[in-house]
């Protein structure tokens, strides 16, 4: 196989590579993509840059295909690195996506879960999330074993891939519930296969700090790569009041932007020596490399970035100083070093922080009816597995889903999927209560707790979660097993009948659990 040259730099402890985020925009054959492929040979022939991130519908509106503009850039010589994302598509085509991904060369991915659409022809767009970051990472972890699955005249086996996948994971959440959901995912995400990890977009050097510290010391030996957005005023202004969910500009970073665009430049060197000094601590940190992104910039710009950079490594120390922007009263996974600005290497006791959501009396009722109905061998478990058995195929099975779907509908808003993820989430149903039917954590946009789909009108549904087990102390179930994919062979059907005999995703890990024990 061909040499990836991102995947080689990033693996090589002597290479602080540098990839360059280009953004497609909407159209064809307009100004976007030409200037976004004359930026591309621009890079290419640079030779300093060594890949190029595509952007996949950002803020949700449409684009042109990352996929495709990634295809034509293999030519060019330099390493395509798509986003790409889990919004538009269901499971089917995301596989199709992949295969003409891999034909086409395109190995680099940066799985996410994607904005949630906004706009479209004739209107919204009905969002799919069909699948989110840890399932796809799983796919295409089979993909590159061979992708195997049952045909008529039995199991066929695929050609192995060569996908080199990364994700993406936030450290700048405020809340203590919104961080933690962030690494408990992370650790999913690796689990799944991701090969690479990429922060979110924030200027505080002690969350920089304190994802490096989280990876080490649960032994996540995989590169880390920082985001460096080089900041004007406008965009600045969008972040801080959270338009473009996930990245984080506090009112003390935007009024220091605000004054330097009264400069004689309008704050342009000002913007590029912020991010060189980041490049300098980022990589002074022990980070593997970073990402630059930033609306109509210049590729010369990206070179100066780097150059200043790395003549500034050598003393990123004193650096640090210029990125003291917290969140206000916002949580810190590692306790503060005053002597370094950053962290120690002690956590913080998390068990003295106040719950971040209110825990309704309704969760008492569901862990005690959990407890009497839902635990193999104990209570009731035996007397709801024989009911069920006795009434599916029968006439009385029609009434026994009516009857639980209504009740569950009452309780948890339930959208009768089939195939319950009620008791993964806390009693709270992610199907319903995430836009982004999100299985397996939360997604990286929520702002001060609330749900990016509706700010300060709907808590994220993680952080509710977390907020429930954290009261009794089991907060790190949300960090344990993959959730797989809801199966849709079960939708409109009973998700007791289908727990208690064992057709569900929860009875099998259930019994995978029991075998392993």
């Amino acid at each position: 196989m061909q040499e990836n040259r991102l995947k080689e730099a990033l693996l090589n402890p002597s290479v602080f590579p540098v990839t360059w985020e280009l953004v497609p925009g909407r159209g064809a054959k307009e100004a976007a993509q030409e200037k976004a492929m004359t930026l591309a040979r621009q890079a290419a022939s640079g030779g300093i840059i060594q890949a190029l991130t595509l952007t996949d519908n950002p803020g949700g509106t449409p684009a042109m295909s990352a996929d495709f503009m990634g295809s034509e850039i293999v030519h060019l010589g330099i390493e395509p690195l798509v986003h790409f994302t889990c919004k538009d598509k269901n499971r089917n085509a995301i596989e199709s996506q992949l295969y003409a991904l891999d034909r086409a060369g395109v190995r680099n991915l940066l799985v996410m879960s994607g904005d949630y659409p906004v706009s479209g022809y004739q209107g919204r767009p009905a969002p799919v999330f069909d699948l989110d970051p840890t399932h796809i990472l799983q796919l295409i972890s089979d993909m590159n074993r061979g992708l195997e699955y049952p045909g008529i005249k039995g199991v066929i086996r695929h050609q192995p891939g060569d996908f080199f996948a990364g994700a993406v994971v936030s450290p700048f959440k405020a809340s203590e519930a919104e961080q933690m959901v962030q690494y408990y995912k992370l650790k999913k995400k690796i689990d799944a296969g991701a090969q690479f990890i990429v922060t979110q977009l924030g200027y505080d050097a002690r969350k920089f700090h304190e994802v490096l510290l989280f990876m080490k010391r649960n032994d996540f030996n995989i590169p880390l790569v920082g985001n460096i957005y080089i900041l004007p005023f406008g965009a600045a202004k969008m972040m801080n009041h959270n338009d473009l969910p996930g990245s984080v500009v506090t009112d003390k970073l935007l009024a220091d932007i605000d004054r330097e665009r009264n400069d004689p430049d309008k704050g342009e060197k000002a913007r590029i020596l912020r991010a060189a000094r980041l490049y300098a601590i980022l990589k002074g940190m022990g980070y593997d490399g970073v990402h630059i992104g930033g609306h109509n910039i210049k590729y010369e710009q990206v070179e100066e970035i780097i150059r200043q950079g790395e003549t500034l490594t050598s003393q990123w120390t004193s650096l640090i100083r210029y990125f003291d922007y917290p969140i206000d009263r916002g949580f810190y996974y590692f306790e503060h070093n005053p002597d370094t600005g950053l962290n120690r290497e002690t956590p913080t006791r998390r068990q003295d922080w106040p719950l971040d959501a209110k825990v309704e009396c309704s969760y008492g009722f569901s862990r005690f009816f959990h407890q009497l109905m839902y635990e193999p061998g104990k209570n009731l478990y035996g007397v709801m597995k024989g009911l069920c058995s006795k009434v599916q195929g029968t006439k009385m099975e029609g009434l026994f889903h009516k009857l639980e779907h209504l009740t569950k509908v009452a309780l948890f808003d339930c959208r009768d999927c089939g195939d319950c993820a009620l008791i993964d989430v806390a009693y709270l149903c992610p199907m319903s209560q995430c836009p982004k039917n999100q299985r397996n954590g939360a997604c990286g946009g929520s702002f001060q707790g609330w749900c990016e789909v509706y700010p300060e009108k709907r808590q994220c549904v993680y952080v509710r979660a977390y907020a429930r087990l954290k009261k009794h102390g089991e907060e790190e179930q949300l960090g344990k097993d993959i959730i797989p994919p809801c199966n849709w062979d079960l939708y409109q059907t009973s998700s007791w009948i289908n727990y208690y005999l064992g057709k569900d995703d929860t009875s099998k890990r259930q019994d995978g659990n029991s075998s392993e024990q």
